[in-house]
């Protein structure tokens, strides 16, 4: 059974907002937290180079020390991890007492490592830039698209900061995949006492407003208030439009609808929104 939020944690900024995030997540869920830090061997290179024109003696030399070297970063890259887990679960706590908290370290693949974790759990909750590129203000995490694109579970994208949210909004385009979204939405608890904004990007507004009409139908008799918009033009500018306006908090939406081959030729908004946006995505398959 799928019981866990699995709060994927590093050394970067946006841990913070991971850890008050998954928090949340899990009161909201009534589950426990898994923080979850993975230690991949290429995230800690040694910047020793070995090239060039060296006598054989001193190369042997050289590899040992290297060898020895490494041996201790992936030591203290260990420990560093440990106190970052419990620097975490602390947090949590501290805000959330009634969550139990357990961590799990792991050397490995980020990816290959959550999908060993998914059979237990009910969402993942990472942030959009690890450490690698928590300066670059639109960076996507190296590993973040792979994760997107491998697990089935919803995932929880957050920013460098993370406020409890009161409003959310979906974003519905009449797909298979939106309407899937829906109907996680009403069934899951998660998001329940939050403000519902059901919004579509169309030119045709009468036929939009028509068609949201419709599909609010499951949401209002789940307990929610919504409100329908229609907004005209490019799709993640009408959006993030909306959203700023009426002071969205959380954005819910499909991810990667379409193949890969269609997104390389027309572009994925997902990627776009996920790598633009100011507030935390929840995305669901």
């Amino acid at each position: 059974m799928m019981t866990n939020v699995i709060a994927c944690i590093d050394g970067s900024k946006a841990t913070l907002a991971v850890s008050d995030a998954s928090g949340w997540a899990a009161m909201q869920l009534d589950a426990p937290v898994t923080l979850l830090h993975v230690l991949d061997k290429s995230g800690y290179p040694t910047e020793l180079n070995l090239s060039g024109n060296i006598g054989l003696g001193s190369r042997e030399h050289l590899l040992a020390e290297m060898v020895e070297l490494e041996g201790r970063m992936s030591k203290l890259a260990l420990e560093q991890g440990k106190y970052m887990l419990q620097d975490a679960k602390t947090r949590i706590i501290d805000a959330q007492p009634l969550v139990v908290v357990e961590t799990l370290q792991r050397h490995g693949d980020l990816v290959e490592t959550l999908l060993e974790q998914e059979s237990d759990a009910r969402l993942v909750v990472i942030g959009r830039q690890g450490e690698q590129h928590q300066d670059q203000a639109q960076a996507i995490g190296t590993h973040l698209e792979s994760v997107i694109r491998t697990l089935k579970q919803p995932i929880l994208v957050v920013m460098a900061e993370f406020q409890i949210p009161t409003r959310f909004m979906i974003a519905y385009d009449g797909s298979e995949t939106s309407k899937t979204v829906l109907n996680r939405v009403v069934s899951s608890p998660l998001l329940e006492g939050l403000e519902c904004h059901l919004v579509m990007a169309s030119d045709h507004q009468s036929q939009a407003m028509t068609e949201l009409t419709l599909v609010a139908q499951s949401l209002t008799e789940a307990g929610f208030e919504v409100t329908t918009a229609v907004c005209q033009g490019e799709v993640q500018i009408a959006l993030e439009a909306y959203q700023l306006a009426n002071q969205i908090d959380l954005m819910v939406m499909g991810a990667y609808g379409h193949s890969r081959i269609r997104e390389f030729f027309v572009g994925s908004n997902t990627t776009r929104m996920i790598s633009k946006s100011h507030i935390p995505l929840l995305l669901l398959r």
